[in-house]
């Protein structure tokens, strides 16, 4: 299923809202979870570049390694899961819960227009 430009568009700029939420939520998780300050300065800052350096490795548009979709989609899976984790995890269960359905979502239809454009390419 190909998106209309727009559609695709917003999808798009959905994702990287997404992705830019599960790298604050996994801030906002380590920054406040910590037994002592030096314990949330290092999960405050090591989760979310630990995000950043996993999504720019392998599932950002412009990887810098290129793995098969079904491994892209389990990058995806983890950093957005441990973004809904990480919403939960600071006592926001139903933005955890909207997060990881969005997320979803999102990547489906991605993953979905994506394919529809590759196999239209090939023609």
């Amino acid at each position: 299923m190909r998106l209309p430009g727009a559609l695709h568009a917003a999808n798009e700029g959905l994702a990287f809202l997404l992705e830019l939420a599960a790298i604050a939520a996994l801030a906002w998780w380590g920054f406040t979870t910590g037994g002592n300050v030096l314990v949330n300065v290092v999960l405050g800052l090591g989760a979310p570049a630990a995000a950043i350096v996993l999504w720019g490795m392998f599932a950002a548009p412009r990887a810098r390694f290129t793995i098969p979709l079904p491994l892209v989609l389990l990058v995806k899976a983890a950093v957005f899961g441990a973004g809904a984790l990480a919403f939960h995890g600071v006592g926001h269960a139903a933005a955890a819960v909207a997060f990881a359905v969005t997320a979803l979502l999102n990547t489906a239809l991605a993953t979905a227009d994506r394919d529809a454009h590759f196999r239209a390419a090939a023609k």
